[in-house]
């Protein structure tokens, strides 16, 4: 190889070598310097964050010290608060074991209240399973409608027809003529119908024609003055519900048929609408009875006034008699008191002298 090329090739490895030794004495130095200034910064930093934790620190204690002194003063309101909630929760269940007391008191009141109406509809039961007690039950009712409705003296109950002997529930009066009442009560027909559905629906309108057939075979009898219809009493609503809802293909409605036989069927609260037209009906007769007696009255008055009127014009009469009869005795009272006057002065009366001269002739 050329000595040259390699005198050369040393040359440039020893400037390589030489740039790389410089280069990394260089790096050092800049090393170095940037290790210094990232201490010098660090130094700085950590001193403000020296600062900064101690300002901080100081704040935070400050703040400790607010909420140390808030806590207490709210503990010592919680106390309290927790004081007069123990008081309150005491009242509370104070109250409440008052209240449960209480209502320990009412159930044993409505328990013993479902005992007496268990009891009480028992009896009732065993009221209204016989006919009689049922027919008492009904009049009972009938009686009391009767009674809110009507002045006694406008009904009577338990009336007995002189011509058959019949004996109809009530009557109410109506100028002369009566209006026939009865109760009826189909209750173990109704029972039937309820349990049974329509199956039992026939027998039950069977036994309410039966009975519309007695009301009006007994109780409509227009020889005793009774009108020419008749009401029949039902004391219950649903077996009235049922009379004018059942119907049958032979007869009918069953309402209509009461109706046809002049019967017509009445519920408690039907049967006080029409006792209150009674009462209208019984009022107005009453104010017809008397308007006759005012007329008669009226009637008499105008004659003792006619009788006043007469004696009045003779008394009239008399007391004008009486006024001429005065006033001709005072003309003459004034005429006999001058001719006293002048005869008390020493002359005549004109009455004297004249007859005087009558004497002498002059």
């Amino acid at each position: 190889m050329n000595p040259v090329l390699w005198l050369l090739a040393g040359v440039v490895v020893i400037a390589i070598v030489a740039a790389i030794v410089w280069a990394g004495r260089r790096a050092d130095a800049q090393l170095s310097a940037a290790r210094q200034e990232m201490q010098q910064t660090i130094a700085s930093q950590a001193q403000a964050v020296t600062s900064q934790i101690n300002h901080l620190m100081t704040s935070v204690t400050q703040q400790l010290g607010q909420v140390r002194q808030e806590l207490q003063s709210g503990v010592a309101s919680t106390g309290k608060l927790a004081s007069d909630a123990q008081i309150a929760m005491t009242r509370q269940l104070q109250e409440s074991s008052e209240t449960i007391r209480k209502i320990s008191l009412q159930l044993g009141e409505v328990q013993q209240a479902g005992r007496d109406l268990s009891a009480t509809s028992q009896t009732l039961q065993a009221v209204l399973g016989g006919a009689k007690t049922r027919g008492a039950l009904g009049e009972m009712a009938l009686d009391r409608l009767l009674e809110d409705a009507l002045p006694r003296s406008a009904y009577e109950t338990q009336y007995r027809f002189a011509s058959t002997g019949a004996i109809v529930d009530a009557v109410v009066h109506s100028g002369e003529r009566i209006l026939s009442i009865d109760s009826k009560f189909p209750l173990e027909a109704y029972r039937r119908l309820i349990a049974d559905g329509e199956g039992a629906r026939k027998e039950f309108a069977q036994v309410v024609r039966k009975h519309a057939d007695s009301v009006a075979e007994k109780y409509i009898l227009p020889d005793e003055q009774t009108f020419d219809y008749a009401l029949m009493f039902v004391p219950s609503e649903g077996v009235y519900y049922e009379l004018v809802m059942t119907e049958d293909s032979k007869y009918g409605k069953l309402d209509e048929y009461c109706r046809m036989k002049r019967v017509f069927p009445v519920s408690p609260n039907t049967f006080y609408a029409c006792l209150s037209a009674v009462a209208i009906s019984l009022q107005g007769q009453k104010i017809e009875e008397n308007a006759r007696h005012l007329f008669a009255s009226l009637a008499g008055l105008k004659k003792q006034f006619e009788s006043f009127a007469e004696v009045y014009e003779k008394l009239g009469t008399h007391l004008r008699h009486a006024q001429q009869s005065y006033e001709d005795a005072d003309s003459k009272l004034n005429r006999a008191r001058n001719s006293l006057e002048q005869m008390s002065q020493g002359a005549l009366p004109e009455s004297g002298a004249k007859a005087l001269e009558k004497a002498t002739g002059e």
